[in-house]
């Protein structure tokens, strides 16, 4: 049986792509601290095919030993979260996201050459394209922009020159996937949480989705959201980017190339926040909002091109925007009323 090490496998996208590789047959190895949310109850945790490993991915000998017999490994573990996590914590995720990935390179060179590990498929993100001024964001146009702004798209630019650079120097072979702005079940309040206000109603550091229901399940009227809501985002379903990602390590295609994951459907944030509201209020409510001060490193649009993926991948996002939220709503509300964010 194939064998992959997941790091980061406790968290929102980690689950997702544990989830895909044991329904495909593989034996998962997932490594995880467990810092941003503490043990998290996963539907998978005792399936015979995964074992999760406790410990810090920046440990480049615990890596080692855990890469052991290893054919594919999926590096996805990161400080990360929404726009305000990144803004609050913007120099601790660049530190440690950094020695995260010396480290996961370190002990993937070392195994490769020891010819075990096949190949590393790395996460990064779309916000590597922070700084583009033409749409869509194709593949290689992330060499051509201007360097991202923020500390967090800088250091998932990083990412993809470890990638490169492992490569080059030591013929470790990569895949790199780019998701673009995830929406899925599963994130709850992470432990470092700083309580933001957003209007009447006290926010953890999270994502837009689960943000937006939240203000609406407890009653906010009007809805505030973070600037003028002409922000343009490709919402994607976690389900349908963990279906790329495994395809992207899987596929001789892949090799040592590097692959947007997105829906194409664009949707301003105003729309989403006005699907949400009467998905919620029903239609006899008027849709009401205001618009808050937005942070610095907003991005005004995120739109990706989509082609390649699809041309050497095979793979199209087909989970619409209605069919996300109809999943995600109802559990925010359970986890609302369970306390869980």
């Amino acid at each position: 049986m194939t064998r992959v090490l997941v790091t980061g496998s406790a968290g929102f996208i980690g689950g997702y792509v544990v989830e895909e590789l044991l329904e495909r047959g593989y034996e998962v190895v997932g490594i995880d601290n467990e810092s941003k949310y503490g043990h998290v109850v996963r539907s998978f945790d005792s399936h015979p095919a995964y074992r999760l490993i406790r410990g810090d991915a920046r440990d480049a000998d615990l890596m080692s030993d855990a890469l052991h017999g290893c054919d594919h490994l999926i590096a996805g573990a990161a400080m990360i979260g929404g726009i305000s996590y990144f803004h609050t914590y913007a120099y601790d995720l660049l530190a440690t996201n950094e020695r995260i990935l010396a480290a996961t390179c370190d002990a993937a060179i070392r195994a490769h050459r020891e010819g075990s590990l096949g190949k590393v498929t790395y996460l990064s993100s779309s916000m590597v394209f922070e700084s583009a001024t033409t749409w869509p964001s194709a593949e290689g146009q992330e060499l051509e922009v201007p360097p991202p702004k923020s500390s967090y798209g800088f250091q998932k630019l990083a990412v993809e020159y470890f990638a490169r650079a492992a490569h080059s120097q030591h013929d470790l072979p990569y895949t790199i996937v780019r998701p673009f702005n995830c929406v899925g079940v599963g994130e709850g309040r992470a432990l470092g949480d700083v309580e933001i206000m957003s209007g009447n109603v006290k926010l953890a550091m999270s994502h837009v989705v689960p943000d937006l229901v939240q203000k609406v399940i407890k009653g906010q009227d009007p809805l505030h959201i973070l600037g003028s809501g002409t922000q343009v985002r490709h919402y994607t379903y976690a389900g349908d980017l963990a279906r790329g990602i495994v395809t992207a390590m899987e596929s001789p295609a892949a090799l040592n190339d590097d692959f947007n994951l997105s829906t194409r459907e664009s949707t301003t944030v105003l729309t989403l926040a006005e699907k949400i509201w009467q998905r919620i209020k029903g239609g006899d409510v008027p849709f009401r909002y205001v618009s808050d001060q937005p942070f610095e490193h907003d991005v005004q649009r995120r739109i990706p091109s989509v082609e390649k993926a699809q041309r050497v991948l095979g793979f199209e996002a087909t989970t619409t925007l209605d069919q996300m939220l109809d999943i995600v709503i109802p559990w925010i509300e359970q986890a609302i009323t369970a306390g869980a964010i």
